[in-house]
């Protein structure tokens, strides 16, 4: 499939807000502009990749910065080279800067993942997953705000089925590399530990994605279980359960460099800025 050039916002919407399950299509928007060096080697890549895999499962939309003021503000775009990586409405990763190596191996990553949920869908399966992408406001345009709500049958958590269910939590704890469940969203927190996990994320900066555990009883009478944790917020990195707030808060006292060390975030390209 072919590079998409984005002419119009209108056309940008009807390309990336499909209804649900729209297939489970990955999404790669790149941001570019005409006068920036790193982006004529990008320019070149992405098209060879467009072509490469021809399986459907992404879609590759190319975003004019210069052109396209109201897309790039969405976004809080202010460099380029610029990638986001979007599945059913959820910004699953961004990355900046002209590193190859780094966009060919997360879009490997992704295209993987979008082909399995597309098999599931495929073959019906039970879990019905509804992933919103929604516009940022200022307090949060350091996160990417994204949810995952989950829907489970009774009979996934009943006895034998139990080890279903704890699979299909295991993939929702990797929805984002840091995951957050907690009680109501980070803008409405419902109590006033997630307000707190939510801040501790904000002042770090971290990019976050969560699961509001009001909206599916399910999913939180079992993370306790399968986190073996009692209480709420849970905070899991790269799948790993990290633990609840007061945890999280001793952790940073020791280490105040404890997120970056936990993500092994390490010093991101040299990027052109706008």
């Amino acid at each position: 499939m072919s590079v998409i050039q984005i002419e119009s916002n209108e056309q940008f919407t009807k390309l990336t807000e499909t209804p649900f399950p729209a297939n489970n299509k990955l999404i790669v928007l790149y941001f570019y502009t005409k006068w920036a060096e790193p982006c004529k080697s990008t320019n070149e890549l992405v098209s060879a990749l467009s072509h490469e895999f021809r399986n459907e499962n992404a879609s590759f939309l190319a975003v004019d910065a210069d052109i396209n003021n109201e897309i790039v503000e969405l976004f809080d775009v202010s460099i380029v080279p610029y990638f986001i990586f979007i599945q059913n409405g959820r910004v699953l990763e961004e990355l900046s800067g002209d590193d190859p190596k780094k966009f060919v191996q997360i879009l490997d990553q992704y295209l993987c993942i979008s082909s399995t949920l597309f098999l599931n869908a495929q073959q019906g399966d039970n879990v019905n997953n509804h992933h919103h992408f929604r516009n940022s406001d200022s307090e949060d345009s350091v996160v990417s705000q994204y949810t995952a709500e989950s829907e489970y049958t009774d009979e996934e958590i009943n006895g034998q089925n139990e080890e279903k269910f704890d699979k299909k939590l295991s993939k929702l704890v990797q929805a984002a590399p840091v995951m957050v469940f907690l009680k109501g969203s980070p803008s409405e927190p419902k109590c006033g530990y997630s307000r707190q996990m939510v801040k501790i994320l904000r002042e770090n900066k971290i990019r976050f994605g969560f699961f509001d555990i009001l909206r599916d009883d399910n999913v939180r009478k079992n993370m306790k279980r399968f986190s073996d944790w009692p209480t709420f917020p849970q905070l899991y990195i790269n799948g790993e359960f990290q633990g609840g707030l007061d945890i999280v808060k001793e952790t940073l006292e020791d280490d105040p460099e404890y997120f970056n060390h936990a993500l092994n975030i390490k010093s991101t390209p040299k990027a052109k800025n706008l």
